[in-house]
């Protein structure tokens, strides 16, 4: 018997209530649509639950891959030997303080905005269309219009397969752009505080409006995606560079440089990830061939 066979029939056993899924398609839970079966794919109800899993998989040597709403990662086609933990069933949010909000890292970025919205604090207006959730916005820093999740996040409670839970607050995130002190490591993220400012309400809907409008009208929201494939190099836009050489609508079999917005390659319905990989590979070729720059993937990869 494999290690991972080996672990799962103790996590079946001794966690008898936890739900789990094997040989779960990965496609059903990616934005881009794509992804193959992996061995087993776990949704722990509660952070009890979660600690609990963690603590035997690590046990048996086994690291497992997290994922929220999987909207920043492409995955193989085929089938993937590993153990996934979705943290979609971590949803809880509640109102800690008179600016303060905490919520678990399977919340929903949009929920989390509305929430704060209807609590009338601002600050978080930026990530109202942001499609992941908090725990995996917490990792990659993420942001949009300005503004980053480095701007409201004060404390997060994680998971470190050593040492059980932790606590960190403020410059201990070692947040920067699209990163932070969680992105090199296997710690998860379990919830986070959320600081922010009072704020009139309509003001706060108003902003979050306008900025859903201007997302509609940049982006292709239309079709299968992971977002933004690459980070900001450090002179210029990925998206500028990639329109510049030509590569708008650019396409290989089901897999496209969106026409709307450069920065983005799209599902047109049938890509596969070899599709998707090889315009990421020609992308990255012919900017670097005509402006000398390196485009670096900000989704996951995993294969």
């Amino acid at each position: 018997m494999d290690p991972i066979s080996r672990a799962l029939d103790i996590v079946k056993g001794k966690l008898t209530y936890a739900e789990v899924k094997i040989d779960e398609p990965l496609k059903n839970h990616t934005s881009f649509n794509i992804g193959g079966p992996v061995r087993a794919m776990f949704f722990p109800e509660s952070r009890t639950c979660m600690a609990e899993l963690c603590d035997l998989l690590y046990k048996h040597e086994i690291t497992p891959f997290i994922i929220g709403k999987g909207t920043n990662i492409l995955a193989d086609d085929n089938k993937l030997d590993i153990i996934v933990i979705n943290t979609k069933k971590l949803k809880t949010v509640e109102l800690t303080g008179q600016t303060e909000i905490t919520a678990e890292s399977g919340v929903m970025l949009s929920s989390l905005a509305v929430f704060a919205y209807e609590s009338g604090l601002s600050g978080l207006e930026f990530a109202h269309g942001i499609p992941g959730t908090l725990g995996g916005a917490v990792v990659m820093n993420a942001g949009a219009y300005g503004g980053e999740m480095k701007d409201v996040v004060s404390c997060t409670t994680a998971y470190d397969p050593k040492g059980g839970e932790y606590t960190i607050t403020d410059r201990q995130h070692e947040f920067s752009y699209r990163h932070s002190r969680f992105s090199d490591s296997n710690d998860i993220v379990i919830s986070s505080i959320i600081r922010l400012m009072t704020g009139d309400k309509e003001d706060i809907k108003s902003c979050m409006d306008d900025l859903n409008v201007r997302r509609r009208e940049s982006q292709p929201l239309d079709l299968p995606s992971a977002g933004s494939v690459f980070k900001r190099p450090k002179n210029g836009y990925a998206a500028a560079f990639i329109e510049e050489a030509g590569l708008k609508g650019f396409a290989i079999g089901g897999a496209m440089v969106s026409s709307k917005h450069s920065g983005f390659i799209v599902n047109r319905g049938d890509a596969t990830f070899s599709d998707v990989m090889a315009v990421i590979e020609y992308v990255q070729n012919m900017v670097y061939k005509q402006f000398g720059i390196e485009l670096e993937p900000e989704i996951r990869i995993v294969k």
